[in-house]
């Protein structure tokens, strides 16, 4: 008998695979290495509360929208040079999934 097939894995799934390490998805936990992720949609880069940026954050000036959180997570330091986050995804359908998580969350 045939095994039944795998299931994609979604955006949820997706964050706490490769994100959850780092981020938080509520502002009830502690900080981690990343700022939370509740309600990044919409909100001015650098700006989340109780966490410490690196210096690069000082002259960013957008707020965080599908093209720049997708541009980020291709390559944080081409977004905002100087930036320690080490995460890159090169898949722009995992990208997407992501996204449209974090989009949950506002």
């Amino acid at each position: 008998m045939p095994l039944p097939a795998a299931k994609p894995p979604d955006g949820p799934t997706l964050f706490k695979q490769q994100c959850a390490t780092c981020h938080t998805t509520n502002t009830s936990d502690s900080v981690r290495q990343g700022p939370s992720l509740y309600k990044v949609i919409g909100r001015h880069a650098g700006t989340a509360e109780g966490f410490k940026y690196s210096a690069g954050f000082a002259k960013a000036d957008f707020a965080w929208d599908d093209a720049h959180l997708d541009a980020w997570l291709s390559n944080p330091q081409a977004v905002i040079p100087g930036a320690v986050m080490a995460y890159r995804q090169a898949k722009p359908e995992t990208r997407a999934m992501i996204i449209a998580y974090l989009k949950e969350l506002n």
